[in-house]
């Protein structure tokens, strides 16, 4: 059965850069910023009704069944079908960069770790583009891809960017499988697994190894005007960029500068620099591509272990010991894994150990 997010909705931009964009942005900019808030809080208020027969259904495994929709600028989703699995390729840009980049997602998945698409049963991916007009967001809903064209100002067509996709349909992996609550740091992991496979995802794709990959998040889908490189960076958070409109990226990469506050469901999106980098320390320190030992782990962790409310310090300890049963208590992979959770102030021990420090900040 499926275990649903708390909130249902995950959308790409945390809504502190839509705040800041509302405070410092033009009179345009503050218009489509308030929008995409309301539009964000609108969305979470609303519970999304799984249809049980779907669910059921299972589609063989390595069977892709993409299907592309076109909102029209408009609310209702998912809109008119405009290209369906197989179909010849469209003239529409996003339509094709939705349709290609949710194969290539699949293909990771199933190619890796023989995932049989989102929910391992061969869920039909789903997608929405030219959602409302101007949109400056994309998000998994809980059940499909929905994507903003961006205003052309600070953001482009949030389909340019192929670790957002991989990002978002993540989302729904996690929603299948550990089901981690939206808020403070089960929602961090929550967002971490999602940059984590986002990025692999491109990585794959464009078969890098781990010292070659950019390590960011959203790269490509600012305006050409803004100063940054990307929404986040794995390598290193709080860097990825820094506006007058949008402001300073206030991602933090050392528990010594956790952001303890009740905006964005307790910093989901700002604390997860932790993680993330650690992830970041543990593929460079592992080498080759970053796919095959440290995607390894954090896979299975995430389907095998982490569970709706993992902190951080749990986590840490799940993913130590998937590696000592993958690669051997002791092994060098293991030792990996515990000294990048070091770089980030983690001391790894035991889950239980962890469980009865509470893990919590």
């Amino acid at each position: 059965m499926c275990k649903e997010l708390s909130h249902g909705i995950c959308y790409i931009i945390p809504p502190h850069v839509h705040e800041n964009i509302a405070r410092n942005g033009n009179d345009k900019q503050k218009e489509r910023a308030y929008q995409a808030l309301n539009v964000s809080a609108h969305m979470r208020g609303q519970r999304e009704i799984l249809n049980t027969f779907a669910m059921l259904a299972t589609t063989p495994t390595g069977v892709k069944r993409r299907t592309i929709y076109n909102a029209q600028n408009g609310l209702t989703l998912p809109g008119k079908l405009v290209r369906g699995e197989g179909d010849k390729k469209s003239s529409d840009t996003a339509v094709n960069e939705a349709y290609d980049g949710s194969g290539k997602t699949y293909d990771f998945y199933f190619k890796v770790f023989n995932r049989n698409s989102i929910d391992d049963r061969g869920l039909r991916l789903d997608s929405s583009v030219h959602y409302r007009r101007n949109f400056n967001n994309a998000f998994w809903n809980g059940q499909q891809m929905v994507y903003g064209d961006g205003d052309g100002q600070i953001f482009q067509r949030f389909t340019k960017s192929l670790d957002v996709i991989g990002h978002e349909l993540t989302h729904g992996v996690t929603q299948y499988e550990a089901g981690l609550v939206y808020q403070d740091q089960p929602g961090a992991l929550n967002e971490h697994f999602s940059d984590v496979f986002g990025s692999l995802v491109k990585q794959y794709a464009k078969n890098q190894k781990a010292k070659q990959a950019d390590w960011l998040i959203g790269e490509g889908i600012f305006g050409p005007n803004i100063q940054g490189v990307a929404l986040r960076s794995m390598k290193n958070p709080g860097t990825a960029y820094n506006d007058p409109v949008l402001g300073k990226d206030p991602q933090p990469a050392h528990m010594s500068k956790f952001v303890n506050t009740t905006a964005d469901f307790g910093g989901v999106h700002i604390n997860s620099g932790i993680p993330n980098k650690a992830f970041y320390e543990l593929a460079i320190a592992l080498g080759g591509s970053a796919w095959e030992k440290a995607g390894l782990i954090w896979y299975r962790t995430l389907v095998d272990k982490v569970q709706p409310n993992t902190q951080f310090a749990e986590c840490a300890a799940m993913t130590s010991e998937v590696a000592g049963t993958l690669y051997g208590v002791g092994s060098a992979e293991q030792k990996a894994v515990k000294a990048a959770w070091a770089v980030v102030g983690i001391t790894v021990g035991t889950t239980a150990v962890a469980a009865a420090a509470g893990g919590r900040r």
